[in-house]
């Protein structure tokens, strides 16, 4: 129903709204850490102001997503979405010619990934398809 609506009520925008009336609730524990909707949101706009500042992220650039299950996957989505970018998520286990195929297959100028998946030997073959390492 709330897509049907002009505009489409996206993610971001319940999100938004959830920030802006709820900043000090919980939305997110992992482990021993309890992140805020406002915590979520200052490191979603750190990690778009960054995305676009430093490597020149611009709107409709597809953006490929080599991350664990941990927060900051929560806020690159986040600020990915606040900046426009279609996100191609990557599953962070798998290698080899089926992570190629992805990577191919999501047309990706950027690859953002964690610092523990760099420097694997399969990321380092990504040069040739056009994108960037970095990570927000």
């Amino acid at each position: 129903r709330r897509l049907s609506r002009r505009p489409p009520v996206t993610l971001l925008d319940v999100f938004r709204q959830h920030a802006r009336r709820r900043p000090r609730r919980p939305l997110l524990l992992f482990q021993d850490q309890v992140y805020t909707f406002e915590d979520v949101e200052k490191r979603s706009n750190r990690a778009a102001w960054a995305l676009s500042r430093r490597l020149g992220l611009r709107s409709g650039r597809t953006v490929a997503v080599f991350l664990p299950n941990e927060p900051a996957y929560l806020w690159t989505w986040l600020a990915l979405a606040k900046l426009g970018c279609p996100m191609a998520c990557l599953n962070c286990n798998v290698r080899g010619r089926a992570l190629r195929h992805a990577l191919e297959a999501a047309r990706a100028t950027l690859v953002l990934a964690s610092p523990g998946e760099r420097g694997q030997g399969t990321l380092g073959t990504l040069g040739t398809l056009g994108g960037h390492q970095g990570h927000p």
